[in-house]
């Protein structure tokens, strides 16, 4: 079995969910588990985000057997390290027919999906290139003419695949195009990469999200075009909001790290995602990962999507800290935030504000909560002449600038908000206000953007979030 997330964000909780059941189903089954990094999309992956996965995963109670960080017998693990291998396995599917070059410049293909467009037509390459004189491609190829290497999809009949939680899904050729399989730049894309990779690293399960069912079909086909046996294929059902919609940071905070920040055990947070659309059996909700392991069956899995539900994820936290004697509980607060690392990461923001040391807890409170109440600062939150629906509007803007930054540090922080307010027209004094009063709920604080970044990107980003909803909606918080 194997990990794969994308080093893309923050830790995100459904890459947690689905490394639960391939550990779970592996230590079952007396296999080991794999975490590959899946890096070849370098436009999106950011500095940073490897090590938050190991961390994350780690935090909430998981281990693999093999990995960029522990090492093993099919290194290395990080696909922007394999290049050689995708290149190799493309050419082989060159020599055997079942690719081909495509040359094909952006221009063309933009232009095509512009007539496909007005012609009401499915949207996809119209293989161009796919009887193009192989010979011939060597040869622009050698002369070096960019081009890319494209999966030769058969023009129709089913393609079927057996899910163990699904079934028989079956999909026709015809609706799927030729796939890339290797860019310009020579770096493959997703389906050549996961694919080479699962063979290679013999992988037997592939356990992962059902978004990628569609997907699937591209991938039987080069299982045959190498001629080999393909895995056997799990989808997850995806974890979705209380209104059904996929969970998104949007709606939820969805990073591993959020959790951890605002004080649910790693424990009850594991167990949480074990109830994720399945059941332990009767009606028992509380359960330990290797109780999990000791009665586990994909029968006992529903197809139903997951409702990722924040009050069931406090109830069920708060039986574990009942659970915990008061040393227990007190090591765990010590863990959390009341330890010296953390303290003295706040403590420089506050003690020229202090004269006594009664007086640091009340001055620091809102360091050490997650959801602040907004009722007594919401008159404040105000910018002149800007109607509340804009402020929200702005608040969400906000965050969308911060997380397209790398780091969350004070100076991004400040250089992001400067920006911002700019952008916006707004006068520095109204804007940095409005920030102050969401993050802190108080009108005096410790610097602002000093503040931030020691509450970290999780917390704030929750934080800006409930305040638009409560802004916008003139008082009425969403959960």
């Amino acid at each position: 079995m194997r990990i794969a997330p994308s080093p893309t964000g923050d830790p995100h909780v459904g890459t947690a969910y689905i490394a639960l059941f391939n550990c779970v189903f592996a230590r079952q089954q007396g296999g080991k588990v794999l975490l590959r990094i899946e890096d070849t999309d370098q436009a999106r992956s950011r500095a940073g985000s490897e090590q938050m996965i190991f961390d994350a995963l780690r935090w909430v109670g998981l281990s693999w057997d093999e990995g960029p960080d522990v090492g093993g017998p099919y290194a290395p693990y990080r696909q922007s390290e394999r290049g050689q291998h995708y290149r190799d396995h493309a050419g082989v599917l060159l020599e055997n027919g079942h690719a081909y070059r495509c040359f094909c410049t952006e221009e063309r293909l933009a232009q095509v999906r512009e007539q496909q467009k007005a012609a009401k037509a499915t949207i996809g390459y119209d293989r161009h290139c796919r009887d193009l004189d192989p010979h011939d491609g060597s040869r622009r190829a050698a002369a070096g003419e960019p081009h890319v290497i494209r999966l030769k999809v058969p023009l129709a009949g089913p393609i079927e695949f057996e899910d163990r939680l699904r079934g028989k899904v079956v999909r026709d050729a015809k609706e799927i195009d030729d796939q890339v399989l290797l860019k310009s730049d020579g770096m493959p894309t997703y389906h050549l990469a996961n694919v080479v990779d699962d063979h290679l690293m013999e992988i037997t399960h592939v356990i992962r999200a059902e978004e990628w069912i569609s997907s699937t079909q591209k991938h039987v086909l080069l299982y045959q075009a190498f001629g080999w046996e393909a895995p056997q294929f799990i989808h997850m059902p995806l974890l979705r909001n209380t209104d059904k919609s996929k969970i998104s940071k949007r709606k939820h905070p969805v990073s591993v790290n959020y959790y951890r920040d605002i004080g649910v055990l790693p424990q009850a947070l594991l167990n949480f995602l074990g109830l994720m659309g399945w059941s332990f059996g009767g009606d028992r909700e509380k359960f330990t990962f290797d109780e999990m392991v000791s009665v586990f069956s994909w029968d006992r899995m529903s197809l139903g999507g997951p409702v990722f539900d924040l009050d069931k994820l406090k109830w069920l936290n708060e039986q574990y800290i009942h659970d915990l004697s008061y040393e227990q509980l007190a090591d765990a607060l010590i863990d959390w935030r009341v330890n010296k690392e953390y303290l003295v990461k706040v403590l420089p923001l506050v003690r020229e504000r202090v004269k006594k040391l009664d007086e640091v807890i009340p001055a620091t409170e809102y360091f050490f909560s997650g959801d602040l109440d907004y009722t007594a600062a919401l008159p404040e939150m105000v910018v002149p002449d800007v109607a509340p629906a804009a402020v929200g509007k702005a608040l969400l803007d906000f965050i969308e600038r911060f997380e397209a930054r790398d780091g969350f540090s004070k100076e991004v922080l400040e250089d992001v908000a400067r920006t911002w307010t700019e952008a916006l027209g707004w006068k520095t004094k109204h804007a940095f206000m409005l920030l102050r009063l969401v993050v802190t709920g108080r009108k005096a604080s410790p610097p602002l953007f000093e503040t931030m970044a020691v509450l970290g990107k999780e917390i704030t980003r929750r934080r800006l979030r409930r305040a638009a909803d409560v802004i916008a909606s003139g008082g009425k918080l969403k959960q």
